[in-house]
């Protein structure tokens, strides 16, 4: 067996390595055969998009440590390839791999807005705010073309139902013809998340996504749009962005943003390893003392899963982490109505009058049955 190759980076990707996923039934490893190998790998990893019919797209959950219960994700995979992403691990139930698969094999469901529409028309169906984006960015790159968030918000807006968004791009800007007025009716809100001030650490951390300037500006511009702004300081990584909080939350107020809730890292499944990678690579001197701070706030563990420590960690550092932004907070006053979801208003809601016939393939500005009920 040959040793490990050194880990590079390829520029604008957030993964070193193309990881095998958890489900993945064979193996792979280098092995000396006699031939030389080759020293550089293949750099090449171009995106591709692949447009795929949903069967379902309001996912349901119970977990006690969110805010939201309903959430509606337009893609699966992220081109802005943040290598703390938890979502990383879904792309191993597609037999693809969490790493540098999971930032450049992106799935478009591009039937989600008909099935929304045919979900909000149900007799059944009970208005309950929907999280947009909570899993892979909204607003990622192919959304210029593709369009489907900015569809799903117009059938939102139509049926007057709430919703909440996080990103990390600019790219929301361009709803704001829409976001506005459901925010002066409490039907929507906006988060925007920022990591770091610092546009080297987040070239390599999140290679794709808007620059932190960029994104500061993005609050200003949703602020005087009248949308009222949170933003999420997430995740915080010990040693590396952890410093700035203070300074992070202040960009913020000044910005704009009227609430701040933040994450603590979080490295469930391949996300682990992932980042081990990405650490070693670009944080060489720091590595060792990052993951020491993460267990310390896990129990000793690299990742603990409980719903009561997940988000927050445990232990002193985790509490001197709370405290910190707690005194931050209310020092600057981000305490207003930029909660995601608490204080939209569900009573407004009024069942679409257009609603696509079962196993329709309805592209944009089709009409589907008129339902007069």
């Amino acid at each position: 067996m040959l040793p490990p190759r050194p880990l590079k980076a390829s520029k604008g990707r957030g993964a070193v390595s193309n990881l095998q996923g958890r489900f993945d039934k064979q193996a792979r490893e280098e092995y000396d055969d006699g031939w030389p190998r080759e020293e550089e790998e293949p750099r090449g990893w171009k995106t591709q998009v692949t447009e795929e019919q949903a069967k379902t797209i309001l996912s349901r959950n119970s977990s006690p440590d969110l805010p939201f219960g309903v959430s509606l994700n337009p893609y699966r995979g992220c081109e802005h390839g943040c290598i703390y992403c938890y979502a990383r691990p879904t792309h191993s139930y597609l037999g693809l791999s969490p790493g540098l698969d999971f930032e450049s094999k992106i799935f478009a469901k591009v039937n989600a807005p008909e099935l929304l529409r045919r979900e909000l028309g149900k007799a059944a169906y009970v208005p309950e705010s929907i999280a947009l984006g909570v899993i892979t960015d909204a607003y990622q790159p192919c959304e210029r073309e593709l369009r489907l968030t900015r569809r799903i918000l117009e059938v939102l807006q139509e049926c007057e139902h709430p919703v909440g968004l996080i990103t990390k791009s600019a790219l929301i800007e361009r709803d704001i013809d829409i976001l506005a007025p459901m925010a002066a009716k409490r039907l929507a809100t906006a988060a925007i998340t920022l990591t770091t001030l610092d546009p080297t650490i987040a070239r390599t951390l999140e290679p794709r996504a808007a620059a932190p300037a960029r994104r500061l500006r993005a609050i200003r511009t949703l602020t005087d749009a009248g949308i009222p702004v949170s933003v999420s300081i997430s995740p915080i990584i010990p040693f590396v962005t952890e410093p700035e909080i203070e300074h992070l939350l202040e960009a913020a107020r000044d910005a704009g943003a009227v609430h701040a809730h933040y994450v603590v890292l979080r490295l469930p499944w391949e996300v682990n390893p992932l980042f081990q990678q990405w650490l070693q690579a670009h944080f060489p001197d720091r590595a060792q003392r990052v993951m020491n701070r993460v267990r310390e706030m896990r129990g000793g563990k690299d990742y603990d899963s409980d719903f009561a420590s997940r988000m927050k960690g445990e232990g002193v550092w985790a509490e001197l982490i709370r405290q910190r932004f707690q005194i931050a907070v209310a020092r600057l006053g981000l305490t207003g109505r930029g909660d995601r979801f608490k204080g939209l208003d569900t009573s407004l809601f009024r069942r679409p009058l257009v609603i696509p016939p079962l196993g329709s393939k309805a592209k944009e500005g089709s009409a589907g049955q008129l339902d007069l009920f």
